[in-house]
Order: structure tokens, then sequence, then C-alpha cells
């Protein structure tokens, strides 16, 4: 794995390998930051990365410019892990937070104008995260969630729900929090 943009590109990002984890892939991450490029200005973002695993999401948007970071993870070798790293990088702008990201969610005063969330495919409950991130005001007015999920998982019939992007095997959903009300 690697950042591909901004102000660490190419900086090699590199796990232990006993992390339950199954990170995006570059490929993916690179179609999916060329779509954010024009949807963010990273610059002024406040973002959420949900399920971070390796932290490489949160990685690179701080490479590009994102000075407020909150990372969350529930397993404590992925939070030493991100800690590591973003020590490692010199990254003074990310917060690790090690928690259930459902529980994270219900407790949150905080809002975001982007949230990234790569749970596990297993995970029985992937179609409520982004109904927990607009029932908890998680995100700002204009603000955008991606969830990355298995095929068989489909988001389209959901409040905010934007759109669907197939790289490989990995699956975004977009939802964009306009309140039309």
């Amino acid at each position: 794995m690697r950042i591909i943009a901004g102000k660490y590109k190419s900086r090699k990002i590199t796990p232990p390998q006993n992390l339950p984890v199954r990170p995006t892939t570059d490929r993916a991450k690179e179609s999916l930051f060329n779509i954010l490029t024009n949807l963010l200005d990273f610059k002024n973002l406040t973002a959420l990365d949900l399920f971070s695993g390796t932290g490489a999401v949160a990685f690179e948007l701080v490479s590009r410019g994102c000075n407020d970071v909150t990372t969350v993870d529930q397993n404590k070798n992925c939070i030493a892990w991100i800690r590591k790293a973003a020590d490692n990088f010199q990254m003074e702008n990310i917060l690790v937070k090690q928690a259930d990201c459902f529980r994270f969610m219900s407790q949150c005063t905080r809002q975001y104008q982007f949230i990234f969330a790569d749970p596990p495919y297993n995970l029985e409950r992937i179609e409520d995260i982004s109904r927990q991130v607009f029932k908890n005001d998680l995100l700002k007015e204009g603000g955008w969630l991606v969830v990355e999920h298995p095929k068989e998982i489909d988001f389209s019939e959901q409040q905010y729900f934007s759109s669907h992007r197939k790289y490989g095997k990995v699956n975004f959903s977009f939802f964009h929090f306009v309140n039309n009300g």
C-alpha cells in the first residue's frame, strides 16, 4: 500500500501482517479519491474514518491537505499501528480513537464534512452504518458519506443515497446529505 497523492505521495504504508484487516486496494483508493477531489475541498475538511483498519484512507486525507481527521477502530492493534504510522509520517492532525464504531456514532457530538466507513465485509449491520450517521446527525449539510461494502449489499433505497461505484471486488456507496426541507 502507498499514499497516492499530496504531501506524502508515494510513501509506503506497511502495517504488520497480523492486523485483522482487508485494506482498500490502491487502485480502488485512487479511483475513490479521483471522485472525492471533485466533491471536496480537502484543505478545509473535517473527516471521520470509521473502521479505520490500517489508517490508509486517513493518511491519504492528511496527505491531500485535510487537517482534521478522526480515525475510529475497535481493534487495539490497528489503533497502535495507526498511531505509530502517524507519528512516523509526522501527521499531527489525526485524532485516533479506539472504540466500537456504532457506539462512537451514537455518542459523537461532532459533525463532519466527509465520513468514510470500511467495515468488515462480514459485519451483520453494514446497512445500519448510513442510518446511524444520519440518525446521529454526524454529517454537516452538504457533506458526503462513503461506505465500502461487498457486492451483495444494496444501499440504493436508503435516504441520501447518491451513487454506487465498483472497482474490481470493491464497492463504494456514496451518500450526499442535502436537507431539502
